[in-house]
């Protein structure tokens, strides 16, 4: 998992250097996933990153990048309790799709919105 992190500060500070920004979103949700997987979870900080992944993909009008960081940071809103911000940040993105709702991300998306 530290060299996983590792590698991510590495992708993100190539993105930055570079100003390469296609999978700028995925990093930080990927960062996020690998803070909660850490023998003691950094649940701040990966909810941290997975609110900058949605931004990120927010500024760049990446529907699908912002729908999978949303849907992670769903799924740990909806451990924290927070079922009402987790509804909340889901929905709308998941709604937003009206083709490839077969997709994994969508259905993950939608099995997310039934839990709730």
């Amino acid at each position: 998992i530290d060299e996983g992190l590792e590698a991510i500060d590495q992708a993100i500070q190539t993105v930055q250097d570079n100003d390469e920004r296609l999978y700028e979103a995925e990093v930080y949700r990927l960062k996020g996933e690998l803070l909660l997987k850490r023998g003691v979870p950094d649940v701040v900080a990966a909810e941290a990153c997975f609110r900058q992944a949605i931004d990120v993909a927010e500024r760049q009008h990446a529907k699908s990048w912002e729908l999978r960081a949303a849907v992670t940071l769903g799924r740990l809103l909806q451990q924290k309790g927070e079922v009402d911000e987790a509804h909340a940040i889901v929905a709308p993105l998941y709604e937003f799709f009206t083709e490839g709702l077969d997709t994994a991300d969508l259905q993950e998306a939608k099995a997310l919105l039934a839990a709730l």
